[in-house]
């Protein structure tokens, strides 16, 4: 007789998800393979899911739904299994993330894991640590799926100069996160600005910080150190960092001179060097 991991499906969101593909499953009449075949994965990935030891992806878990006539089960749980996967710390950011409905952000060095690309945030959750890489990057990408809500937040980005020119990853790399950034230029829920180094002196000197604005609660100040965040909606540092936010705007290039910014800087820096018949060189 084949052994059948049995998951508690109150351990968490992970176990919860597995149990309940595998009820699914078994009341379509289906084995792990067949399953496989109809989403166009392995039986043994559908396992690996089923028993909590592979974290499914919110492609996945469509195709799944759509297979075993769920209702969207799947693709609703799957939300709260990649939430679940974030450091603890950073858990309750992610709910403000969720829930907001008008995010602004100020980032020096780094662009905001909203906007990452798959490589980009590959290479930055891959310094020093290579361990469940792969996984670790679909989770930051799944925070993304706010912008795919029927009211997603508008979402502001002020972005340092200096994170057009931190090569993380390669120059391919840094080529398809900025053209990433350029695909937002028509869309008014995503606005991004660049401090440029003209800026000088300026009213984020003191470092990062994010805005959390709520239909109902009270706006939320949040900054991050070394593995520990600090959410905090005391009135005077809101007070404080909304009125920063304002001069950091002022101080920012427009967004269609961000643009241009940020295009210059793909091509000249990042972009295809070519020889005379129009070969890439090195």
């Amino acid at each position: 007789m084949t052994h059948i991991n049995v998951l508690d499906p109150g351990a968490s969101p992970l176990d919860y998800y597995g149990f309940e593909l595998r009820r699914y499953r078994e009341g379509a009449g289906l084995t792990q393979k067949q399953l496989g075949d109809i989403v166009n994965y392995t039986g043994s990935l559908v396992g690996q899911i089923e028993t909590a030891r592979k974290l499914p992806t919110p492609e996945f878990s469509e195709r799944a739904d759509a297979a075993l006539g769920t209702g969207g089960l799947l693709s609703r749980l799957v939300e709260l299994v990649m939430r679940s996967q974030l450091p603890a710390w950073f858990q309750q950011v992610a709910e403000l993330e969720a829930r907001a409905i008008e995010i602004c952000t100020f980032h020096t060095h780094m662009v905001h894991g909203l906007l990452q690309t798959k490589a980009y945030a590959r290479a930055v959750l891959g310094v020093m640590n290579q361990a469940g890489l792969d996984d670790r990057t679909a989770v930051r990408l799944a925070r993304q799926r706010i912008f795919e809500k029927a009211e997603p937040p508008v979402f502001w980005a002020i972005l340092g100069e200096a994170a057009l020119y931190q090569e993380i990853g390669d120059p391919e790399t840094m080529r398809g996160q900025l053209a990433h950034l350029l695909s937002f230029k028509d869309n008014p829920r995503i606005n991004i600005q660049v401090l440029p180094y003209a800026a000088g002196a300026h009213a984020g000197l003191t470092g990062p910080f994010d805005l959390f604005r709520f239909a109902g609660d009270p706006t939320i100040v949040y900054t991050e150190g070394y593995g520990s965040g600090h959410p905090t909606a005391n009135p005077d540092t809101v007070k404080n960092c909304s009125l920063r936010y304002d001069h950091l705007q002022a101080a920012a290039l427009s967004l269609k001179d961000s643009a241009d910014l940020i295009r210059r800087v793909m091509e000249e820096r990042y972009g295809e060097h070519r020889d005379s018949v129009g070969d890439p060189v090195a």
